[in-house]
């Protein structure tokens, strides 16, 4: 079975819901795990990873938490298996760069994954649809207790879990969320909301994490510290801070409709207008239309457009993806074109947005 007879199709998954999912695309907490007496992959030679895979793999698919799952090394799987696993944000970028000696398991609910000598020997992660935050902690606490005693994990008493970089030293956890936030933006005060988290240690990064940009108004929020406070307490925190930023994002998408409304139906119509009618359109545009229309969508603009279209569009548009669904190599121009098809014909029922009288 290849994983893309494994993953539940676009459409299936665009439609699980969550708490604040208007806002809080999706939730996610990850752990850092090393193995006693190996190099970390960065330091490590091939015998070494493959050691290292081939004592972590097997522990990890025995698990139930993970079942019914997919595995495979990375080497097996082709660029464009590992780029639509980025897009669906089940690995990283970086991990889609390994070959031989790295490896992935992934639940078939895509709740749960586990990425095999990334940058540390284990990074698994928990998430789930809208801001679940506290269901994400207990999933993978679950799996990291099931694979402690499998698995000789490094550790100190004074330091904690031993990784790869020393900003991830001591309880190992990265939580995260990823936002919805076209009306901060829209409202020009995303800055000071990344001012703010920032002196929170917080980190706010783009759609695909460090280093990328905010496409699509979407930014992920994520802890910064992990040496020096408990899990519950790095769990609680960030989630104060990220119901700080739910609230200042309907604050902000209220006082739009107050204050300009003419100009927020200006960006939501002309953003319906070029996703319908255009013939040639790049992922980067269209990701940036669409969180409009997903705004107009929650704004009540439109009578027939539901949440999980404009998300199964987002998905669907990013290049792997549009890729997959065709047999011939697409260039740059040919997906442009092809995604513009596809954004017309998707579009063609939906009405266009109505401003309130």
């Amino acid at each position: 079975m290849t994983i893309h007879e494994f993953l539940v199709p676009p459409a299936v998954a665009c439609q699980r819901a969550g708490p604040h999912d208007q806002i809080v695309m999706s939730s996610r907490v990850r752990l850092a795990r090393n193995l006693k007496k190996h190099p970390f992959p960065s330091w490590a030679k091939k015998p070494d990873r493959l050691r290292v895979l081939e004592a972590i793999q097997p522990a990890v698919e025995t698990l139930p938490q993970l079942a019914p799952h997919f595995a495979a090394a990375m080497d097996d799987l082709t660029p464009l298996d590992k780029q639509i696993l980025v897009e669906r944000h089940l690995i990283s970028r970086e991990h889609a760069a390994k070959g031989a000696g790295s490896g992935l398991v992934v639940n078939q609910e895509e709740t749960l994954c586990v990425m095999i000598n990334e940058e540390d020997h284990l990074r698994m992660q928990a998430l789930r649809p809208g801001l679940q935050i506290k269901a994400c902690w207990q999933a993978i606490d679950d799996l990291d207790s099931a694979l402690e005693p499998k698995l000789d994990f490094a550790f100190t008493p004074e330091l904690g879990y031993l990784t790869a970089c020393p900003t991830n030293l001591g309880t190992g956890i990265r939580v995260s969320a990823m936002l919805h936030l076209p009306g901060l933006v829209l409202a020009e005060e995303i800055t000071r909301i990344i001012n703010a988290a920032n002196k929170l240690n917080f980190a706010v990064r783009g759609l695909y994490g460090e280093g990328t940009e905010a496409l699509g108004n979407v930014f992920q929020v994520s802890n910064q510290m992990t040496l020096g406070e408990s899990e519950p307490q790095i769990i609680e925190r960030i989630s104060k801070a990220l119901n700080q930023i739910i609230e200042e994002e309907e604050n902000a998408r209220l006082l739009l409709m107050e204050k300009k409304s003419k100009i927020v139906f200006n960006h939501i119509g002309r953003a319906y207008g070029v996703l319908a009618n255009a013939h040639t359109i790049t992922s980067k545009e269209t990701m940036n239309l669409l969180s409009l229309l997903r705004l107009g969508g929650e704004l009540g603009l439109f009578t027939k457009l539901d949440r999980s279209l404009t998300d199964e569009m987002f998905l669907l548009t990013q290049p792997a993806h549009l890729q997959q669904q065709h047999t011939e190599k697409l260039g740059a121009e040919e997906r442009d074109i092809l995604r513009a098809t596809m954004l017309r014909t998707r579009l063609r029922d939906i009405p266009r947005p109505q401003a309130p009288e």
